[in-house]
């Protein structure tokens, strides 16, 4: 198993960043487009993994409002002075909501899976909360001051990403290390409090980074933003686990050898990046 996620991940990281700082923010939007539809199938079999209609009905939904989106604000429209255009706060901004709304599910899982659990309406509208704020911060934070300085976007991109994948490593090792107290038995058994502090140590590695290249930031700000955005991620993380365990599913998808489907790999980052996106339009913009 191992090997084969090492073999993965040595192609789809140079993949991933070359999308991130090579492709044109136009293209980047529309390549997304079929990413999130490979992600939203996989949602379908957490609606319902028997039926095949009901899991290709939510992708072609998803599909749609995927593209209703790039064509309704197109990548010119999407910044106006350093404002981002009303649809796409609108949705990420909604998605901050939602991610609100699933911490209390899953605070309060199982008893919350009541509520849910057999709708597949609702399980629905869960997947297109989860999903669209996330694939319109990306396009946001991507597209933001791509003429004066083509590779801005693109780090800050990178950097969510960093801080996900540095929260993850570093729960996963500290919590084999030293994982005594469950963090939550009845979403994700293997979880520990002692993981997510390793995790949440293990950013500021990404903020000791940032500092070295852009010292005149403010380092409260820096580890205030990089500390709740690693604790965003581990919610998107936490959330995922719920809606599987109650779908009784180990992984999401098969498309990814080692490491399970795409949503298994943005799960994380289905949280972090609308969070990270708002908070930098309220204190850098």
């Amino acid at each position: 198993m191992l090997k084969q996620r090492i073999i993965t991940a040595i192609w789809l990281v140079p993949l991933v960043l070359g999308a991130i700082f090579l492709l044109p923010a136009n293209y980047f939007s529309w390549a997304l487009v079929a990413v999130f539809l490979i992600a939203a199938k996989e949602w379908g079999r957490i609606i319902d993994c028997e039926s095949k209609v009901t899991q290709w009905s939510f992708t072609a939904t998803m599909g749609i409002l995927l593209v209703a989106l790039n064509l309704l604000v197109p990548i010119d429209s999407l910044w106006f002075k350093g404002q981002l255009h009303p649809v796409f706060l609108a949705v990420i901004s909604l998605g901050a909501i939602w991610w609100a709304v699933a911490l209390l599910l899953v605070v309060s899982f199982p008893h919350s899976g009541r509520l849910w659990q057999t709708s597949p309406m609702l399980k629905s509208m869960f997947g297109q909360l989860t999903l669209l704020p996330c694939f319109a911060s990306l396009i946001a934070l991507k597209s933001l001051d791509t003429l004066s300085q083509p590779y801005y976007g693109g780090t800050l991109v990178f950097l969510v990403m960093l801080v996900v994948w540095a929260t993850d490593s570093g729960a996963y090792f500290a919590g084999k290390t030293f994982g005594r107290i469950k963090l939550m038995p009845k979403v994700s058994p293997a979880k520990t409090l002692e993981g997510l502090a390793g995790g949440l140590l293990t950013t500021m590695l990404v903020v000791a980074g940032v500092m070295y290249v852009s010292p005149e930031q403010e380092l409260g700000l820096v580890i205030g933003v990089t500390l709740f955005t690693a604790l965003a991620s581990a919610l998107g993380d936490l959330s995922e686990s719920m809606f599987k365990r109650v779908a009784c599913i180990k992984d999401s998808g098969t498309i990814l050898p080692g490491h399970g489907g795409v949503l298994d790999r943005i799960d994380s980052l289905t949280a972090a990046l609308p969070v990270f996106t708002l908070i930098y339009l309220a204190f850098w913009m």
